[in-house]
């Protein structure tokens, strides 16, 4: 097939990807919207955590956070700060501290800053509800 050819079949793949990419985002807003917002919030920028890290540090692979680990979260409105988080990666955790501002509905995020610690001792797990 020439490459002329195969554009608008590509197009297409892309297009439904997209579409199907949407219709998930729709679907998870609808179950997120069942929150309070400020569960929304931290649900939202737990998530965006776990993404920018995997995205900033390719030996990473998070999944999971923990906002409160090592200390409260601070909330303003729809800005949280955790400056005692903690994110797992391959089995190992690490501190994290971040402040994340979502939109005023808590789905989307507009701002989000980190900065990733040293990973934490094992013996340290249980204390702050780690597994």
């Amino acid at each position: 097939m020439t490459t002329t050819r195969l554009l608008p079949v590509l197009a297409a793949l892309v297009m439904t990807s997209a579409a199907e990419a949407q219709t998930a985002k729709v679907g998870l807003d609808r179950q997120m919207l069942k929150l309070s917002l400020q569960d929304r919030v931290e649900q939202r920028c737990d998530a965006r955590a776990a993404g920018r890290v995997a995205r900033d540090h390719k030996e990473l692979k998070p999944d999971t956070t923990i906002a409160y680990a090592f200390g409260d979260t601070r909330a303003r409105g729809t800005e949280i700060f955790a400056p005692g988080a903690a994110l797992r990666s391959n089995g190992h955790w690490y501190r994290l501290s971040y402040t994340c501002r979502t939109t005023p509905d808590g789905l989307d995020i507009e701002r989000f800053d980190y900065r990733l610690g040293p990973e934490i001792p094992r013996s340290q797990w249980e204390e702050h509800g780690l597994y």
